[in-house]
């Protein structure tokens, strides 16, 4: 199932489509189905997502400012343009020490 926010065979600007709200964590489904999710995050300053795991990798495409990803009780500052892979079944967590936008995207085996 796609969002039918998001037209196929057009081109968007991910860092445009979810916006920065105070004091909050923006989330906005692209695609959810069986196989994986896309989603945006918009963190402002001082939010997170407390630790958790995942039986699947998940890979993070930060789009603007800056993250701190903590993976396996190890901090990882990753910034726009770069990514990561949280593998599977490991502890992880996300801080936001400035706003800073992802997007997650999550591969179902």
């Amino acid at each position: 199932m796609i969002d039918k926010t998001f037209n196929t065979a057009e081109v968007y600007n991910l860092k445009d489509i979810v916006e920065y709200s105070e004091a909050s964590t923006v989330s906005k489904i692209i695609s959810r189905n069986e196989k994986g999710n896309l989603t945006l995050f918009a963190f402002d300053k001082g939010q997170n997502l407390s630790e958790h795991s995942a039986p699947y990798d998940a890979i993070i495409q930060v789009l603007d400012g800056s993250g701190k990803i903590i993976i396996d009780k190890k901090a990882h500052i990753v910034k726009a343009g770069q990514l990561i892979i949280m593998p599977a079944n490991i502890p992880h967590a996300i801080e936001a020490n400035e706003r800073f936008k992802m997007l997650l995207i999550m591969i179902k085996e």
